[in-house]
């Protein structure tokens, strides 16, 4: 049995795997705000609720929004700021009385989708989740890339590629830099282009109905949003030329975007074709979690 646990910033949940990815248990809880301690513990009870219920013992893979540190070994870059600077890895060890594999989530969500997902089989996998923030991770071969310095995939603190005189210098991201991806290609900056122009803040899937039913404004956020994601997953194409993109979080629910997006990026792949696939991810919100388990696939 393999476990899995996604850390998000408001719930922590675990899945257990069977071996042909049958799912056996699923549970979740809310994340202990501003309190490690307790969100180990949170992670040991989940634990041994699916080992209870199961009856079996697992092997355990964690997703978190951070990543470790290949120099210190401690979590680093991670928005749950109170496991930053923490062993996380060392203190489940020692809680648990096992080994643990730890990744970033959208790592995560790459190896869930290049094990048996929308891009299953593929040699290079990027999935792009493009939710509350825009994160991406790589999977080759079904293992996630970390990089050398525990940094693979993170596109989201990338200035926005080819940006237009319009979009100069862009909205300033939590790190201190303008115009990143993370802010033009999430969900947020979706909604956050469409209130600065309207002056109505609305949802995301509130804006997209606007414009099916052929409302300019909303259609020009469109637009511009499709223009935007294009344009970062052509400089990902350019650079990794990966097999197949995957994308995940809410906007990745919007139907249209996978017949607009390829000839949005045409102009900007430095091909004289492009037939890269864009997919869905097949397991949806429950991606991360599972890529967390298949950590060990090995």
């Amino acid at each position: 049995m393999r476990l899995g646990i996604d850390w998000g910033g408001t719930k922590i949940e675990i899945i257990a795997l069977g071996d042909e990815g049958e799912e056996l248990f699923r549970q979740r809880t809310g994340t202990p705000k501003d309190d490690y301690d307790g969100c180990l513990q949170a992670v040991k009870s989940l634990v041994e609720a699916a080992e209870k219920a199961t009856g079996l013992t697992g092997s355990l893979g964690l997703g978190i929004p951070g990543s470790l540190s290949p120099k210190t070994g401690l979590v680093k870059n991670a928005n749950s700021t109170w496991m930053n600077g923490k062993p996380l890895d060392k203190d489940l060890e020692t809680l648990l009385n096992r080994p643990v594999r730890i990744q970033n989530d959208a790592n995560c969500l790459a190896v869930s989708e290049a094990t048996d997902g929308a891009g299953a089989g593929a040699h290079i996998v990027h999935a792009v989740i493009i939710g509350t923030g825009s994160g991406s991770g790589i999977a080759i071969d079904g293992h996630a890339h970390l990089g050398a310095n525990g940094i693979g995939g993170e596109w989201g603190g990338i200035a926005l590629p080819w940006m237009t005189a319009e979009e100069f210098p862009g909205p300033k991201s939590w790190i201190g830099h303008n115009g990143v991806i993370d802010l033009w290609c999430s969900g947020t900056g979706f909604q956050l282009d469409y209130k600065e122009k309207t002056g109505t803040p609305l949802k995301g899937l509130e804006i997209i109905e606007l414009k099916r039913a052929g409302d300019p404004v909303a259609t020009k956020v469109y637009r511009d949003y499709v223009s935007r994601l294009a344009r970062a997953l052509a400089m990902s194409a350019n650079l990794l030329d990966p097999d197949v993109f995957v994308l995940g979080g809410g906007m990745s629910n919007i139907a249209e975007l996978y017949d607009d997006l390829p000839d949005a990026m045409l102009p900007f792949v430095f091909s004289d074709t492009f037939e890269t696939p864009i997919r869905k991810a097949k397991h949806g919100d429950s991606s991360g979690v599972r890529g967390a388990a298949w950590l060990w696939n090995d």
